[in-house]
């Protein structure tokens, strides 16, 4: 997740690991010590939580997977829960970008266990400071979190002029405005949004791939809670619930309303060759 303030600035990369499928010897390089004063704080504090979200992820990653090859860039990594679940060794280069350094700590300790593939870096920042030398990336990941940064187009631009050719920005957000409840405020978000909203953000020239919605029955659960129970703040027992039960109703749910009902939106775009 991405707050919009200066960041300090600092780069790890991970030391030879023993992880499966890895490239120990694509990379040999060493810690640099986290920074002491950090002028960025994600406000949100959902990410542990969402850490359980195996099936979630497992089920977006199923629909990203294809286009996560070569050289990919993650932009808001937080806590490298995602990094975790999407990095699998069949890359070559994957870069975590994150702007709050605690957060990026976490991360740092993965490597530092070696939890994650040795080609996996770390940059403490933010996408404006990321040095030009770090560029035609074949995918760039936004996995919620275009939601926390105030102008998403610009954004969205930025990324699109790092890609390869024939690279793709892969990009998941919470969706309808009219879901908007204290929880999206409390962790920073700016907005929801629908696919014509996504769509008019996308990148000029940029040929849309995927744009669908995900987790139909989610939806129907996240209105009941809207209209009904007005909870501001999952537990944990309720994501475990989500995740484990009206996760894998919603993959066979969403086949069959042909992907155009869902509490989130999937996008891909690529840039031609």
């Amino acid at each position: 997740m991405e707050p919009i303030l200066q960041p300090a600035i600092n780069t790890f990369a991970a030391q030879p690991s023993c992880v499966a499928g890895d490239k120990a010897n694509l990379h040999t390089s060493y810690f640099m010590p986290a920074p002491t004063n950090d002028a960025t704080h994600y406000i949100g504090d959902e990410l542990a939580l969402f850490e359980h979200a195996t099936h979630w992820k497992a089920y977006y990653g199923a629909r990203l997977r294809p286009f996560l090859r070569g050289k990919v860039l993650e932009v808001g990594a937080g806590i490298g829960g995602t990094t975790r679940t999407l990095c699998d060794g069949k890359q070559t280069d994957w870069l975590c970008l994150e702007p709050d350094a605690s957060l990026a700590s976490r991360i740092e300790s993965m490597m530092a266990q070696r939890e994650l593939p040795a080609y996996c870096r770390l940059h403490v920042g933010t996408l404006e400071d990321l040095p030009a030398t770090d560029s035609q990336f074949d995918a760039i990941l936004y996995i919620d979190v275009i939601e926390h940064i105030e102008d998403d187009a610009a954004e969205l631009r930025r990324a699109y002029e790092r890609l390869a050719p024939g690279g793709a920005i892969l990009i998941i957000v919470p969706a309808h405005q009219w879901l908007f409840s204290p929880f999206d405020e409390a962790i920073g978000h700016f907005r929801r949004y629908s696919r014509p909203m996504l769509r008019r953000v996308l990148p000029a020239g940029s040929q849309i791939r995927e744009l669908v919605y995900l987790d139909s029955v989610g939806l129907l659960a996240s209105a009941a809670n809207k209209l009904m129970l007005r909870q501001s703040y999952p537990t944990l027992a309720q994501i475990k619930f989500w995740d484990r039960t009206i996760v894998p109703v919603s993959r066979f749910a969403d086949r069959l309303t042909g992907f155009s009902l869902g509490k989130s939106v999937l996008g891909v775009v690529q840039k031609p060759k």
